[in-house]
Parts: C-alpha cells; sequence; structure tokens
C-alpha cells in the first residue's frame, strides 16, 4: 500500500519528489482522480472544489500537470453500475483525496464501495490526501457537524495505527497551535503526527517516514 498523507497538498519540492518516487514515474506520465466528497461538508464547499481543481486555492493539487484528471465523486457512485467506475480505477495511478469534513468523507467512502475496493488498488495505485482526505486512513478523524449523518458515525477507516493532525500553526486555526494539537493527542490512544501544511505522511507497506521542508511532531 503506498500512501502520501498531506496537510496541504504538494506544497513543496520533498513531497513532490516523494510522490514522483511512489508512482515510479513522471507526473506527467501519471492518471489521476480527483475525489473531492468531503469538501462538500463544509461551508462555501462548492467554491473550494472549483478552487482546488482550478489550482487557484492552496498549494498545488489538481494542478500538478498529470497527464489526464479525473473527478469521482462517491455520492454517485451507490446510484450507477459498479462496471462503469471500477475500471477507471484499476487503470488510475493516483487518487486525490481531498480535504474537508472526515466522517461524511468515510461515511461515503463504505457506502460507495470504495473502502472495500483501495487495499487491493493500492498496491499499484498511490493514494495523496490532504487533510481529511489524509486523516480518514487513520485511527481519527474529525467533522464539522453540516451533515445529517447519525452523531456516531465513524470519522475514519483506522488502516493505520496513528492519527494525523494537519495544518499545525496555520493563522488561520488558531485551535491548531502546537500546545492545543497537543493536548487532544494526550487524549487519543495510538501515536499522533502533528503536522504542518509543509509536511506530509509516507506509507509504503505499513512503513512510516516524514518528508517535510517545514515543523512537524509526533507524539
Amino acid at each position: 500500500m503506498k500512501l502520501l498523507l498531506t496537510s496541504a497538498g504538494i506544497s513543496n519540492n520533498s513531497i513532490r519528489n516523494a510522490l514522483i518516487s511512489l508512482l515510479g514515474k513522471p507526473i506527467g506520465d501519471s492518471s489521476a482522480l480527483f475525489i473531492p466528497t468531503a469538501i462538500y461538508g463544509i461551508p462555501n464547499g462548492g467554491d473550494i472544489v472549483r478552487g482546488v481543481i482550478c489550482g487557484s486555492l492552496g498549494s498545488p493539487f489538481c494542478d500538478m500537470g498529470w497527464k489526464s484528471l479525473g473527478l469521482l465523486e462517491l455520492t454517485a457512485l451507490p446510484s450507477i453500475k459498479e462496471d462503469l467506475w471500477v475500471p477507471l480505477l484499476r487503470n488510475t495511478d493516483v487518487l486525490l483525496v481531498g480535504g474537508g469534513d472526515c466522517q461524511y468523507l468515510t461515511y461515503w467512502m463504505r457506502k460507495s464501495g470504495l473502502a472495500d475496493l483501495l487495499p487491493s488498488l493500492l498496491q499499484k495505485m498511490v493514494y495523496v490526501g490532504l487533510s481529511a482526505g489524509s486523516m480518514i486512513v487513520t485511527r481519527y478523524g474529525t467533522s464539522y457537524g453540516n451533515h445529517l449523518l447519525p452523531a456516531d458515525t465513524d470519522k475514519s477507516l483506522g488502516w493505520l495505527e496513528c492519527a494525523i493532525h494537519p495544518h499545525l500553526d496555520y493563522p488561520a486555526f488558531p485551535e491548531n497551535s502546537l500546545a492545543n494539537l497537543e493536548k487532544l493527542a494526550a487524549t487519543i490512544p495510538v501515536p499522533s503526527y502533528l503536522i504542518d501544511d509543509q509536511t506530509a505522511i509516507q506509507v509504503v507497506d505499513g512503513v512510516i517516514e516524514v518528508v517535510s521542508e517545514g515543523n512537524w511532531k509526533r507524539v
């Protein structure tokens, strides 16, 4: 399984080089699918989706110069035949999973059937998460509460025995100070990685490596 779990996308050369290494070929020779689903669980989700796709918001993610870029909306998948979208996944090099609401994304990952398919697909496909898209593969996730899901709906898939807390010390998120995230991490019964927007967590067959040109802490 090959995962690149970012706080804010492909924000520097170190993270970009890690992505190329995981792909085993240039970005321009690689096909990508973008999952925007989590973004709809936060205010102004539609505008944020547009910005991420066009590259006008945040660090590069969809706008990396991919050979091809498709859109995979999880909420649509339960209502269409699998032979319309599963072959597309099997022929894709990288899955770009956007940020937003962890609980909403986890629900639709499972409801769509994608969560069951991914472990086998990720033997060759690379999973690249951004914020919530990174958090859901761990044991810890969050929710903004803007959806109608039951409160006890899972907030993560639990593939990794750790937690990721993105956007460390981000100016617009004062609650994400190092001190606050350390207090939060102390309440979670698995190791936590506190990472800023210049940091990513690379996971290859269960081996975790931090890729950073910024600040991070494991607690």
